[in-house]
């Protein structure tokens, strides 16, 4: 998941949602250092390309020969004219005045045209309908009378149409002259805001501090988000070198599961210890009978992948033994896991089938809150998505190696009491059918 983030220079905004603090850092870390890296090997490939005459190397552009030449004046200096000093010039001050009364009348205008539009749209619509239904309600009539009476409902209904024309006439009076009271009200408040904003610009000095002060806030900001970086790349280090120590790291796990030995014999192997009887496989090869989608669409497909996938890996499972882990949950909200684990102490985790990536998100309790890191098992190995760099060859090896090492050096995270199932039956049920 990480080597497609940093291929493509991209991650979905709704994982990134699901990453803390100290995630987002490394993440960032490790993008900057990959165009760094690019960076470097295009710089070098163009110099090779030159130094071997592939590329024509890069020339200055000539100096223009386009220049400036300045109007002198009767005195023989640069004429200069400031505006509102010059022989008839208005004053400043009466052209600001001009300018900002001429564009609040222009743009309460502007307001005014689509107050009417509006309004007269509605009264057009009003009328129209109301002339409509009394149409439709003196057909109905009409035909109930007889045909001696038809010539009168006929002056009848002309005699409505011209009573309803008129009151249209009226409400159309009324309306254009309340259009015209708030054109001319919109004008005197633009004309205002407009001098407010005009004698707020005057104001320079005390928006140069507080520019100042918010650049002293941004550099500081920087200098703090410089030492989280460091932090996590000394923690980056530190679990790197202590997991090489362990020996579970997912390279050494991955060449005694092609060896085909068990958790047992790598012991044996890594202290020199020899082993009885033949060596056994640790675990049943992943079927690849089916295309995996990019990331999970719905929930049969992740069944589906768990049990494709995983469940050869003997992901869930108490190690060596056929029973399931009791920190293991299936398909279960954010919200599901914390509400299992509320009534816990600090130290309580589970490990919950994801539905953002293919892998997992391990849920832990803090003291105040709780804390969600994402698993990613999309390949042949297990590592938090961005925290810990260690590769484990299981789930269960993940699990046991952050038993006795803490997830991050900031939150101090060890894993300590297992949260187990509430309801029957498990939530996970509908992956082992």
């Amino acid at each position: 998941m990480l080597q497609q983030i940093l291929h493509d220079m991209y991650i979905d905004p709704e994982l990134l949602a699901e990453l803390s603090d100290v995630q987002k850092h490394i993440l960032f870390y490790k993008m900057r250092e990959e165009q760094l890296r690019r960076w470097k090997e295009r710089e070098t490939s163009e110099a090779l390309a030159q130094d071997k005459g592939l590329r024509p190397p890069k020339t200055k552009r000539a100096a223009s020969d386009k220049h400036i030449q300045w109007l002198l004046g009767a005195d023989g200096e640069v004429w200069v004219w400031i505006m509102g000093e010059g022989p008839g010039d208005k004053p400043y001050e009466e052209i600001s005045g001009e300018l900002i009364a001429e564009r609040a009348r222009l743009q309460a205008q502007r307001e005014a045209e689509e107050l009417w539009r509006q309004k007269e749209a509605e009264i057009t619509k009003k009328f129209r309908d109301a002339l409509a239904n009394e149409k439709a309600r003196i057909l109905a009539e009409k035909w109930k009378m007889e045909m001696e009476d038809r010539k009168a409902a006929k002056v009848l209904e002309e005699r409505i149409h011209e009573e309803f024309k008129r009151k249209e006439e009226e409400e159309r009076k009324q309306g254009e002259e309340q259009i015209r009271l708030q054109e001319e009200q919109r004008a005197k408040e633009l004309y205002w805001t407009l001098k407010q904003a005009q004698l707020h610009c005057q104001a320079s000095e005390k928006e140069e501090r507080e520019w100042e002060e918010q650049l002293r806030r941004s550099k500081a900001a920087d200098e703090e988000r410089s030492r989280g970086a460091q932090r996590a790349r000394d923690e980056y280090r530190r679990h790197s070198l202590r997991a090489i120590q362990k020996g579970t790291v997912a390279g050494l796990s991955s060449m005694f599961q092609e060896l085909g030995q068990s958790h047992e014999q790598e012991a044996r192997l890594y202290h020199h210890l020899p082993g009885p009887g033949p060596p056994q496989p640790l675990a049943l090869p992943v079927s690849r009978t089916w295309e995996r989608p990019l990331r999970p669409v719905s929930r049969d497909v992740i069944v589906r992948w768990f049990k494709e996938e995983q469940l050869p890996r003997r992901a869930g499972f108490e190690r060596n033994t056929k029973f399931i882990a009791p920190w293991f949950h299936g398909i279960i909200s954010r919200e599901d896991a914390e509400d299992l684990l509320e009534n816990m102490t600090e130290g309580a985790f589970l490990v919950r089938v994801s539905e953002k990536i293919w892998g997992y998100t391990l849920s832990y309790r803090l003291q105040k809150g709780f804390k969600h890191f994402l698993v990613d098992a999309s390949g042949d190995f297990y590592s938090f998505l961005g925290v810990d760099p260690n590769r484990h060859a299981t789930l269960t090896d993940l699990v046991d190696f952050h038993k006795e090492e803490i997830i991050t050096v900031s939150g101090g995270e060890l894993l300590q009491e297992p949260c187990g199932q509430r309801d029957s039956p498990p939530d996970y049920h509908l992956l082992f059918e």
